[in-house]
């Protein structure tokens, strides 16, 4: 196995499942609702929502560096809003962090072992680095889902 197919396994693990940690992001969405993803059983956190578009909005950006755009920020924003809290919105959010994900799995699959040392465009970090922080950042807020489904499913509401 070469090293981008080890990388490209991690990145599927987090998302899709098989995870060693525990759920996947995509394990830990499967049963949320659309009230159940807007909610905020704690005050301060984004809801889950917001992190579904998070995700997506940074896979992408992940992706077009990779592909060699320079690119900052993603162009919805860091944290883009949920504009629409309903059952079709809440689909349309999980469908495009689906879809940026396989496109972000697609552009590694790609992508030659020679780059991974290659800082990315409109990056100061290395493909390397860039896609184990993207694992990483999948895994990261997958705690932050199933805290926040926890709290929810608790009836611990504070806000």
């Amino acid at each position: 196995m070469t090293e981008i197919e080890r990388i490209e396994d991690q990145l599927r693990r987090a998302f899709e499942g098989e995870a060693w940690h525990g759920p996947s992001i995509q394990e830990l969405l499967a049963d949320v609702t659309p009230v159940q993803a807007a909610a905020r059983p704690l005050a301060q956190a984004h809801s889950i929502w917001e992190i579904v578009l998070h995700l997506a909005a940074w896979a992408d950006v992940v992706r077009r560096r990779l592909e060699g755009e320079s690119i900052d920020n993603p162009n919805e924003g860091d944290w883009p809003p949920v504009k629409e809290p309903s059952e079709a919105a809440w689909s349309k959010s999980l469908e495009w962090l689906k879809n940026n994900h396989a496109q972000l799995l697609q552009t590694v699959s790609r992508l030659p072992s020679s780059r991974l040392d290659e800082p990315l465009a409109g990056s100061k970090w290395s493909a390397y680095i860039t896609l184990h922080g993207s694992i990483q950042h999948y895994l990261y807020h997958a705690g932050q889902i199933a805290l926040l489904k926890s709290r929810d499913e608790g009836g611990h509401h504070e806000g």
